[in-house]
């Protein structure tokens, strides 16, 4: 007789993992594959955070630490808040994390019960709505368009019928479109008065082009706000994030963390303050990041992808290809097997509409993106 395998395991796999296994199968076979796939930065941590890494290597026993994160690292990213937002926060409410990921596992269980309906714009990161379908929960997709910006608005929201839950990412992954404060707190009284908690993924703040990011700390004490170290501080392999959490919240996640995790690394902890004090070397590479934006919103329309999101933050651009299929997983195939160009299809952002897009990642080396706009114009004009 078979064993059971739990249904909670039968979720959609991350698509980008898939195609960076094949990118990374063609490199091991010598030939040279152009990462537009992986949303990391293409560059190590910060130079404080490696010396604060070996000294506490050379120095510290680093065994558990508090569930919640060392109190020095939790004062660090409190004093963050008041120093890039102007918002008071008590580091009591602050919850450091095993990176992002398990920011939002411990938010999800914490904050909704099995069964609750979860909304969140199509197209958005795809774990969104896989953990809340291995968790039990109902993942609403909120189907935004370039007239939306692809973002929810409080149109979407009502429209939606009865929700526990709300996440909201800005600047967003596939599209890197922001909201603006009107419209955060449009979305925050439209939360407030349907009872519908906010879950705010800051994860690319620090990483903006057009205007600074607006956090929900600065107008809704009640939303969950999750970041991470892995993008603008260049950490993505620390495995380190934080939570921001209403004071209700801050038990049951310390609850669910000592059994879950029992804690977050010690060193990326110890090496994670000094990153706050890194903003020069930090603000250098967002600086790369924007030159590669640049490239490809000028380049691409000539490559055969006229029709662009945004892109007012992160590292992605978000790019119909309706024009060249119907398949937007198979056009990715293609690319990566014809011209070793890797490229992330739309389907693993928004399961209905995704096959007619494209996400390129410009978080790589400038020469990179230069060399892929260059294969992809003589691509498209023979496909």
């Amino acid at each position: 007789m078979a064993l059971k395998v739990a249904e909670r395991g039968r979720i959609p796999s991350f698509i980008v993992m898939d195609v960076l296994r094949a990118a990374n199968e063609k490199m091991a076979a010598g030939e040279h594959v152009l990462h537009l796939e992986v949303g990391q930065p293409g560059t190590p941590a910060p130079e404080a955070v490696r010396k604060a890494a070996h000294t506490a290597l050379d120095s510290l026993r680093l065994g558990y630490t508090d569930s919640l994160g060392i109190p020095r690292l939790r004062k660090r990213i409190a004093r963050h808040y008041m120093e890039t937002y102007g918002t008071e926060v008590d580091p009591d409410r602050i919850a450091v994390t095993a990176g992002s990921s398990a920011g939002f596992l411990l938010s999800f269980l914490a904050a909704f019960e099995p069964g609750d309906r979860v909304a969140l714009a199509a197209p958005g990161y795809p774990a969104y709505r896989n953990i809340l379908k291995a968790l039990g929960l109902e993942a609403v997709l909120l189907p935004a368009g370039p007239e939306e910006r692809f973002q929810p608005t409080p149109e979407l929201i009502e429209q939606a019928g009865k929700l526990d839950g709300l996440i909201l990412a800005s600047p967003s992954n596939p599209t890197g479109t922001m909201v603006d404060k009107d419209t955060l707190g449009r979305i925050v009284d439209c939360c407030r008065e349907r009872g519908i908690r906010l879950v705010s993924d800051e994860i690319y703040h620090g990483i903006e082009f057009t205007r600074r990011a607006v956090s929900a700390s600065e107008l809704d004490a009640e939303a969950i706000i999750v970041n991470s170290f892995s993008k603008y501080y260049s950490m993505t392999g620390w495995r380190l994030g934080w939570l921001v959490l209403p004071p209700e919240l801050v038990r049951p996640i310390e609850c669910l963390a000592q059994n879950l995790f029992i804690s977050p690394m010690a060193l990326s902890q110890e090496a994670g303050v000094a990153a706050f004090d890194a903003g020069k070397e930090l603000d250098g590479i967002v600086q790369v990041y924007a030159q590669n934006r640049a490239h490809l919103l000028e380049h691409l329309p000539a490559a055969g992808f006229p029709d662009l999101a945004p892109a007012d933050g992160a590292f992605y651009i978000y790019a119909y290809s309706g024009h060249l299929g119907d398949d937007s997983q198979a056009l990715c195939k293609r690319m990566l097997d014809e011209i070793n160009v890797a490229a992330t299809p739309g389907t693993d952002f928004d399961p209905e509409r995704g096959h007619h897009y494209i996400r390129f990642s410009f978080a790589g080396a400038t020469e990179e993106i230069v060399e892929a706009c260059e294969r992809l114009k003589g691509w498209t004009a023979t496909s």
